[in-house]
């Protein structure tokens, strides 16, 4: 019995240190790690340690961003992501082509590190299993390769955030899996390619902040199943291409702003009844706003603004809008929209230069607590702008110039998080408070307001114009 004993453990220890590295629960597969290490090696700074945890010889799987498939300790996803309120939390380097050997992955999020630069990386059209690539707000540059189109196994691409450039590959059109295609915030030209027609599992393709051109083609009928389209801050120009009101049952986001379109709105865009966000803001829109505007019942956002659209605005339906900007257009509408001023939910309300006569202290919303935006300024409004201010707790910006309005800038209360105060070309009086100095951004100039000025950084331009206004930056005192 002995000796049989003695046999069987010699053959278990003989068997165990041929087994591979993973079968010990302890450590990951030889592959797995040299290739995280390789990715490692390519990082110059690491500034909050987010790779602290990447060890050789420990198990890679309880590594930070590393996960793991359950049943055979392979490596499936690697995911990072820089702290977006810690400007420090970034990493600094390029894209090892040894993650190739993560043959098991099948997702990469690379997101907020700012830092990781090269080209697009080659190694994943070596990752038969991978499907889903978000490499997001880093320094990727270069062209986005002509074969994208062999990456066919993906469900999502999102490349937002970098530097890349050139035309968008027509080989996009074989990823026909995908469901989210996120270009955006890079340096794309050319047109959009008919050929994207045909991702028809789309639910999400984002384009913005580019410099892409043209007319916006005909493409939707295919794309049914978009919820969200953002090809704002480009170049486009020509009318909103009629196939986009094929996606009236499900677009809940349609972000077009910051383009030269032209044209009148359609009427179509009445029947999104599922619409939460519309922004047509910075085009060149004409003629009035449809009347089927009055069926966006779900309408939360939205941007008119800058456009040369007249008169009448049509009376709307919302059971609450959170932003509202309509400014500098051909509006006359005299007074705030009733149906603004019964929002409970409103934290964004831009009505500059909309042809407001109203007193100011006429005005009743239902709810000021949440208010973060107000930009009434290019108006005929008067009266005080006490009663409003002071109730609103969460104010970062009001801007209320080229008005009439009339109070004492002393009975004011700054909220702790007021960064923007616009009360230029007005009739406001009295002093200039210490409580000032805490803004970031003021303007008081061609007021009537007298009195010594507070210790401060602002330059003249804040101050210039009013009654008897002295000392830094203007004039000294008188003794």
């Amino acid at each position: 019995m002995n000796l049989i004993f003695t046999t069987t453990l010699l053959i278990l220890l003989t068997i165990s240190t041929l087994l591979p590295l993973n079968a010990n629960g302890a450590k990951c597969h030889v592959d797995d790690e040299s290739g995280l290490l390789a990715f490692k090696s390519g990082i110059k700074s690491d500034p909050t340690s987010i790779l602290k945890t990447w060890i050789a010889g420990t198990d890679c799987c309880t590594w930070n961003g590393v996960g793991c498939l359950f049943d055979n300790k392979r490596v499936t996803s690697l995911s990072l992501s820089g702290d977006t309120e810690n400007p420090k939390s970034f990493l600094v380097g390029t894209l090892s082509p040894l993650l190739s050997k993560l043959k098991y992955l099948d997702g990469l999020y690379l997101q907020n590190l700012l830092n990781i630069s090269g080209p697009f990386p080659d190694f994943l059209f070596k990752l038969p299993n991978l499907k889903y690539i978000y490499i997001e707000n880093n320094k990727l540059s270069g062209q986005i390769p002509e074969n994208i189109g062999n990456l066919n196994q993906l469900e999502a691409l999102s490349l937002e955030g970098n530097r890349f450039t050139g035309t968008i590959p027509s080989s996009i059109s074989a990823l026909t899996r995908v469901t989210q295609l996120k270009l955006g915030n890079n340096f794309l030209t050319g047109t959009i390619p008919e050929s994207i027609k045909n991702l028809k599992n789309l639910t999400y393709l984002s384009l913005q902040g580019n410099q892409l051109s043209g007319n916006i083609p005909e493409i939707f009928t295919s794309l049914s199943n978009l919820i969200i389209l953002e090809l704002s801050r480009n170049k486009f120009s020509g009318k909103i291409p009629l196939s986009i009101s094929s996606l009236s049952s499900n677009l809940r986001y349609l972000e077009l702003g910051h383009n030269s379109l032209s044209g009148k709105i359609p009427d179509f865009l009445g029947k999104f009844k599922a619409l939460d966000t519309l922004d047509l803001s910075k085009n060149q829109f004409s003629g009035t706003v449809p009347k089927s505007f009055a069926n966006l019942t779900k309408i939360f956002n939205l941007d008119l603004s800058d456009n040369f659209l007249v008169d009448p605005f049509p009376s709307m339906n919302v059971k609450g809008i959170e932003s509202l900007d309509l400014s500098r257009n051909m509006f006359h509408l005299k007074e705030i929209p009733k149906w603004v001023a019964s929002s409970p939910i409103i934290y964004s309300l831009k009505l500059a230069h909309c042809g407001i006569k109203i007193k100011l202290d006429d005005w009743k919303p239902s709810e000021t607590f949440f208010y973060d935006y107000i930009d009434l300024s290019g108006n005929e409004i008067s009266g005080s702008a006490i009663g409003l201010l002071n109730k609103t707790e969460y104010l970062i910006e009001f801007r209320g110039s080229e008005n009439l309005l009339k109070f004492d800038l002393g009975s004011l209360r700054f909220g702790n998080r007021l960064k923007v105060l616009d009360l230029s070309h007005n009739l406001v009086f009295g002093k200039v408070t210490k409580s000032v100095v805490g803004i970031e951004k003021l303007n008081v100039s061609y007021n009537h307001l007298c009195g010594e000025i507070p210790k401060n950084n602002f330059s003249a331009s804040v101050f210039v114009g009013n009654d008897c206004l002295c000392g830094s930056p203007l004039k000294p005192c008188k003794v």
